[in-house]
C-alpha cells in the first residue's frame, strides 16, 4: 500500500507550532529594533549637521592592537556583534537538523530546495545584469540572503493572520539560507590564511566541544573560551562570525529523560533577546548608515551592480523561492495544504527579498576597499529590501481575510483545555468534554424554552380573561 501523498506547509504538530510562535515573538521585537536602528543610521549620516559624528564614531578605534584586535567601532559590530547572531543562527540550524523539519529528508526537501533556488536565481540575476551592463561580478552574492528578524517584523505589522504553517516555512527557509550564506562568507571571502591562528580555534572548538560533552556547567568557562576562539578565528583570516555558528552547533539540542528543554534550547533562549535586541540593531546602526539622495537612489538602477543588487532581491528572490516549492511540489508527492493557494507561497517568497543584515555584510566584504561602490551596494539593499517589503504587503493583503479565517480555525480552543481544537480531534477525551459541553448548553436551552413557554401561555391565558370581563 502506498503512502498517502504528504501535505506541503500543512498544519504543524503542536510541539513546532509552539517553538515556531515563542521564536517568532523574539524575532519580531528584534525586527522592529533593526527597523528602528536602520531608520536612526539614516537620519544620523544624512542629516549635514550629524553626519561627521557618524563618521567619527563609526571609524572610532579600540581594542587591543597587540593580538590584531585594534578595530572600528563598525568592525567590531560587524565581526564582533554578528557573531552572536551566527551563534543562535548556530543553535536554531542544530535544533532543525535533530528536532526539526530539517529532520525528515521528505520534510526538508521543501525548505531545502526553497533557500537553494531562492539563492540561485537572485546570484544568477545579478551576474546577468552585471555582464550585460559591464559591471563588477564580486557582488553575486550580496542578494542571495533573507533577513528574517527584518521579514518578521513585517508580518508583525501586516500578516497578522498569517497561518503558522506559512510563517514556520519563512523561518525554516531563514535558517538554511543562513546556513548557505555562512558557506559563502567562509569560501568566498577568505583571504588570506593564517594557519597557525586557525589551527589555534580549531583546537579551542575542540576543548569547547569536549567540555559540553563532559557536562561541565558555568557561563564563566564557556563565555572566555568563546572570546578565544573569536579572537583566534578572526585573526585566521576566516570571517570571524564562523566561530559563533561552529559553537552553535556544538550545543546539544535534543532533550533527554527528566530534560524539560535541552541545553542548546535553553541557552538560545537566554543569547536571543541579546542577539535580536542588541547585537543586530547595533551592527545596523553602523552599516546602514549610508548617505542617500535623489540623484544617489536613482543611480541605483543605472549602474550594474547596484541594479543587480535591486533585481536580485526583488525579482531572484520571489521566482527562486516560489520556483523551488512549486518544483518540489511537482516533482515529489507532496501537495499544496488545501488551505493555502500558491498565491500565498509567491507572497511569502516575495517578503524574503527583504535582505538586510547578511546583505550588508557580505556587500562589505564583496567590495572591501572601495568605500564608494560599498555605500551604494548598502543604498541598493536598503532600496530593494524596501520594494520587496512593499510588494509582499500588497501580496499578504489581498488574501488577508482568508488567513484570519485559518488563523481563527488554528486557535480555537471551545472545551477550554488550554489546547487548540484541531489537535485534539483524535483524543476520545476531547470529544467527551464536548459532549458535556453541548449537553449543558442543550439543558440550558431547554429550560429557557420551557420558561418562554410558560410565559406565552400566562399571556395568552391573561389576555382571553381580559376579553371575557369586556364582553360581560
Amino acid at each position: 500500500m502506498s503512502a498517502p501523498p504528504r501535505k506541503v506547509l500543512g498544519r504543524l504538530s503542536l510541539p513546532e507550532r509552539t517553538f515556531v510562535a515563542d521564536a517568532l515573538r523574539t524575532e519580531t521585537v528584534g525586527g522592529v529594533l533593526l527597523l528602528i536602528a536602520a531608520v536612526a543610521a539614516l537620519i544620523w549620516a544624512n542629516v549635514p549637521a550629524l553626519h561627521s559624528s557618524y563618521e567619527s564614531v563609526s571609524h572610532y578605534h579600540l581594542g587591543p592592537a597587540a593580538i590584531g584586535l585594534d578595530l572600528s567601532i563598525e568592525h567590531w559590530a560587524a565581526d564582533g556583534l554578528l557573531a552572536i547572531f551566527f551563534f543562535v543562527a548556530g543553535i536554531e540550524l542544530k535544533r532543525e537538523l535533530v528536532a526539526g523539519d530539517l529532520k525528515d529528508p521528505k520534510a526538508a526537501a521543501l525548505p531545502v530546495a526553497a533557500a537553494l533556488c531562492g539563492m540561485a536565481v537572485p546570484a544568477l540575476v545579478y551576474t546577468l545584469t552585471n555582464l550585460t551592463g559591464g559591471g563588477s561580478l564580486a557582488g553575486w552574492a550580496v542578494p542571495t540572503a533573507t533577513d528574517i528578524a527584518f521579514a518578521l517584523a513585517v508580518l508583525a505589522v501586516i500578516g497578522t493572520w498569517l497561518p503558522s504553517a506559512l510563517r514556520a516555512f519563512l523561518l525554516t527557509l531563514a535558517v538554511v539560507d543562513d546556513l548557505f550564506a555562512i558557506l559563502i562568507i567562509a569560501v568566498f571571502f577568505t583571504a588570506d590564511i593564517d594557519f597557525a591562528a586557525l589551527g589555534g580555534a580549531a583546537a579551542g572548538l575542540a576543548v569547547f566541544w569536549v567540555l559540553l560533552r563532559k557536562g561541565v556547567r558555568g557561563w564563566y568557562v564557556y563565555v572566555p573560551l568563546a572570546l578565544v576562539i573569536w579572537a583566534l578565528m578572526y585573526n585566521s583570516g576566516v570571517h570571524a562570525t564562523i566561530a559563533g555558528v561552529a559553537m552553535g552547533l556544538m550545543l546539544r539540542c535534543s532533550t533527554r529523560e527528566g530534560e524539560k528543554h535541552s541545553p542548546g534550547e535553553h541557552i538560545e533562549h537566554l543569547v536571543r533577546p541579546l542577539s535580536a535586541g542588541l547585537a543586530v540593531p547595533l551592527f545596523a546602526l553602523f552599516s546602514a548608515g549610508v548617505t542617500v539622495s535623489g540623484g544617489a537612489l536613482g543611480d541605483v538602477f543605472t549602474q550594474p551592480e547596484t541594479l543587480g543588487v535591486v533585481l536580485g532581491l526583488v525579482v531572484g528572490k520571489a521566482l527562486g523561492i516560489f520556483g523551488g516549492t512549486w518544483l518540489t511540489a511537482r516533482f515529489t508527492r507532496a501537495s499544496l495544504s488545501d488551505d493555502l493557494a500558491w498565491a500565498d507561497v509567491f507572497a511569502v517568497a516575495t517578503l524574503a527579498g527583504i535582505g538586510f543584515t547578511v546583505s550588508l555584510l557580505i556587500g562589505e566584504l564583496a567590495f572591501d576597499g572601495d568605500a564608494t561602490l560599498t555605500d551604494e551596494v548598502k543604498a541598493a539593499v536598503l532600496l530593494g529590501s524596501l520594494i520587496a517589503a512593499t510588494l509582499a504587503t500588497v501580496l499578504l493583503k489581498l488574501r488577508n481575510a482568508e488567513y484570519r479565517r485559518l488563523y481563527e480555525a488554528e486557535e480555537r480552543d471551545e472545551d477550554h483545555s488550554g489546547i487548540p481544537d484541531i489537535y485534539e480531534e483524535d483524543d476520545p477525551a476531547y470529544h467527551l468534554r464536548m459532549a458535556a459541553i453541548h449537553e449543558r448548553k442543550a439543558a440550558e436551552h431547554r429550560r429557557i424554552a420551557e420558561l418562554k413557554s410558560a410565559e406565552r401561555l400566562a399571556e395568552v391565558a391573561g389576555g382571553a380573561g381580559e376579553e371575557d370581563d369586556r364582553r360581560a
